[in-house]
Order: structure tokens, then sequence, then C-alpha cells
């Protein structure tokens, strides 16, 4: 680290992962110097990185992730689609079975920008960096906050390869760091009660592969999508498969306690096609060529930590991304949250003004609004799984269930049901727009069109993988 002077205002970032560059993209319109700090020391391009073993599952951005990340850093989801990344509509390139059956393919009403974590981190990442008023720090992890239960002045960061600890003084200290978060810790250091939390935890394992697909299939061919059926008295099985860059397919394939897919690479066409609700995917994949070992992981839990609502919040202190909410990855809102939370974290700022008195907090109270969107899409569902709570799903939990599943039965033949739980799904809008009269009209009518009987994949996208001569 440099041995400048410390100038007046300096920010802080922990964590140099997709969180922690768009939060410094935020702040860098306000200070003059935002430090990052990271353990890992991060490469120049798209390439693996040991603090990240996630990357190497499927990922997607939804587009209210999109419009996020475009506003902080405009220009970025072309400089993505240049490198290979894909933009597909919503629902239009979506084949999916939910849990009342195949869903249309209806016309396009949002969409998701798919890539791998590698090529998505690395083209943010050259953007923040390229601002001269955002510095790297790496090889270097946070160990503890400086101040008090009243104020944050800065951190204590420690060297992994020379051990040294110093403080880095900042105006403004922001918690980047993920699941692994010692937020909690080192507020209590500070006098401050611990944040009420909540863990729902469906026991998910995930394994994923790369794949080559099918010569005719590198460009246009659409996410599959099979997912589980309600079910409170076994495991849930699913998977899906996404196109990204330079032709490639990365696939994921997930069960809950007693339903997981194994670590074996010999095993994974199988349970795709025999242990899902339906064998389209091991189909596919048995004309493509694998080009990875199965990467698994059971990282997956849902934790929340409801810092918005303490009693006291320190100044200068933010909680972001998976250090303030984890989400069960296999619904794709980590990366659009994260997005989301960096302008308001921006917009905060520009409507109180840098240090105005109880910012902080504010900040950590309109970060909240997505955050909660977000958790409740997560846990509708997983919170059903035998063991995911102590004490099962409340009578909330039931009947909000009873009405998704509802909605869901009937987007499955009403394409306007199908924008209005988009709406939601992509994170554009709250989930108020499916309260309607509308549209709980429509829920007590149901499907106006009959159920597919098998996945909406054209005779032309068929031939294009491999199943059709």
């Amino acid at each position: 680290m440099s041995d400048r002077p410390i100038p007046a205002r300096t920010a802080v970032v922990l964590g140099g992962s997709h969180t922690g560059m768009l939060a410094a993209r935020a702040l860098a319109e306000f200070v003059d110097r935002v430090v990052v700090v990271e353990r890992d020391e991060l490469p120049a391009g798209p390439e693996p990185r040991k603090g990240l073993p996630q990357a190497r599952h499927a990922h997607m951005l939804w587009s209210g992730g999109v419009r996020a990340v475009e506003e902080l850093l405009p220009g970025v989801t072309g400089a993505l689609r240049d490198a290979g990344a894909r933009r597909l509509p919503v629902t239009t390139d979506i084949v999916a079975l939910g849990g009342r059956g195949w869903f249309r393919r209806w016309p396009e009403s949002h969409h998701v920008i798919l890539a791998g974590r590698d090529l998505l981190d690395a083209t943010i990442r050259a953007r923040v960096l390229a601002d001269e008023r955002v510095e790297l720090l790496g090889g270097t992890e946070a160990v503890g906050l400086e101040g008090t239960s009243a104020a944050v002045t800065g951190v204590r960061v420690r060297g992994l390869l020379d051990d040294r600890e110093q403080v880095v003084e900042a105006g403004m200290v922001v918690d980047a760091t993920g699941r692994g978060s010692g937020a909690t810790r080192w507020l209590t250091a500070l006098g401050l009660p611990e944040a009420e939390r909540r863990e729902v935890d469906s026991g998910l394992a995930y394994a994923s592969r790369l794949y080559l697909a099918p010569e005719q299939a590198r460009d246009g061919f659409p996410v599959i999508n099979v997912q589980p059926e309600p079910s409170e008295k076994g495991p849930g099985r699913a998977g899906f498969l996404l196109p990204i860059e330079n032709g490639r397919w990365i696939v994921t394939l997930n069960g809950t306690r007693g339903g997981e897919p194994s670590t074996a690479n010999d095993d994974f066409v199988r349970y795709a096609r025999e242990e899902l609700r339906h064998p389209v995917i091991g189909e596919l994949l048995e004309c493509a060529e694998p080009l990875s070992d199965v990467s698994f992981t059971r990282t997956t839990v849902n934790r929340r930590h409801f810092y918005e609502r303490m009693p006291v919040w320190p100044e200068n202190f933010t909680v972001l991304g998976d250090a303030l909410a984890a989400f069960n990855p296999v619904y794709g809102h980590g990366l659009a949250v994260a997005a989301q939370s960096a302008v308001l974290l921006r917009d905060a700022i520009r409507r109180q003004g840098w240090a105005a008195p109880g910012l902080s907090r504010r900040i950590q109270k309109a970060v909240a609004r997505p955050v909660g969107a977000a958790w409740d899409l997560a846990i509708g569902q997983d919170v059903f799984y035998p063991g995911a709570t102590e004490n099962g799903p409340t009578l909330r939990d039931r009947l909000v269930a009873a009405y998704v599943g509802r909605l869901m039965y009937t987007a499955t033949g009403n394409g306007r049901i199908a924008r209005r739980v988009t709406d939601v799904t992509s994170l554009e809008r709250g989930a108020e727009v499916l309260l309607t009269p509308s549209v709980l009209l429509a829920a007590a009518v149901g499907p106006l069109k009959p159920a597919l009987r098998r996945p909406p994949l054209t005779a032309e996208e068929l031939k294009r993988a491999g199943l059709q001569g």
C-alpha cells in the first residue's frame, strides 16, 4: 500500500468481487480515493481464482440487475456481449418445467445476461479499476473495524504474505466480503448488540459441469430449466442448462437432502436423465462434449442479517451483498440484488450528502428493499423442504406459497400473468403487482390455454441439438 497522505475523503470496500466492485464504483463519485481490500490477487482477465469457488456454477443476471449495472457502468452490457455473453429474452428463450407444468414461450417481457462468472467479474472489474480514484489492495484481509459503537473510522487489515497489520482510515467502510463476512463479530466488538438473523437451509447440493454444445446449437439456444415438484415429503431435484460464451453450456444439477447429485463425472448425465422430473437435460448432454470435471458445493443456505432492524447503527459502515443476505443460488438473484444495492448506496449519498448524520442507517434500510424481495422469492419454496427450518413453514409461508402456486399454474397458460410473474422474478417490480384485482381474478380463473405435454423446443432447436434427424 502506498505511503501517500490519506486524502480528506477515503472510502474502503472490503471484497473485490461483483458486489465490492460495484460498490467501489458507486462511492467513487463522492471521494478522492476508494481502497478495495481483497484477499486474492485478482487476475487481469476472466480467469478462476481461489476465493470465488461459486464461479464454477451457473450464474445469471436478471434484467433488474442488468439495468442497475448499466446505470453504474454505462456501456458494460455491450462490453459483455462483445466478449461473448448472451442476452436471452424472457420467457421467449426459456424452456421451463415449473411446479405446475411447462411454461409457454411467451413474447419477451424481460431478459437475462448469461456468462461465466469469471467473464462477468473481469469485465466489471476492468471498468471499475480504470477509474484512477479506485485502488486495489490485493492479498490482504480485513480483521476488524476501527471506531466506536457510534461511528466507524476505518478498518484494520492484514497482509497475507507478511502478516503485517495496519489501519486504513476511511469516511465510509462497505463490507462486501460475502458469506464469510465478519460484520456481526466486528460490530459486537464495538459494543453493539447482535443483529436478528434467519436461516432457511433446504439442504440443497449443487453439481455443475461445463460442456461444449453441438456445433449447430452453439448460438441462440434457449435456457432449459427443470424445476422440482413442490413437496414437503421428500427431496426436490432440479437442473438447468445455460448457454454462455464460446459455444459452451454450463449445466447445474441440484437436489435437497436425500436427493443430492453425485460428485462423479460418470453419474452426471444419468442424474439428469433419471432423477429429474423430465429427461430433456440429460438427452441434450448426451449430444454435447464435457469440458470439465463436476464441481460440487453445499454452500446454498439462505441466510439474512436484519441489520436494518438494529436499534442503533454506527455511522460510516454499510453491509451489502451476500454479507447482508445470501440466497439459495438456484433462483439467480444474488448478482442482481448486489447491483441494485450499489445503486441505492450511490443514490442515498447523493440525496443526503457525504457524511450526513444517519446516512449509513438510511443506506442499510434502503438496501433492505431489494434484499427482502429476493428473500421472499428464495424461501418461498425452500422453507417447505424437510429440515429447512427448526419449526417448519409458518402460516404466512403456507398462504403465500398457495397463492404463488396458483399464479404459477395460471402463468403456464396466460401470457399476461406470466409477464406479471417475471416482473417480480426479474427484480424489476415489487411483489405488489401480483396482488392487483386483475391478477387476483386471473389466478382464480386459472390458465386460459391447455397444458403443454412436452418441452416447448422447436423442431429446428431439436435438430440443432442432435435430438432429431
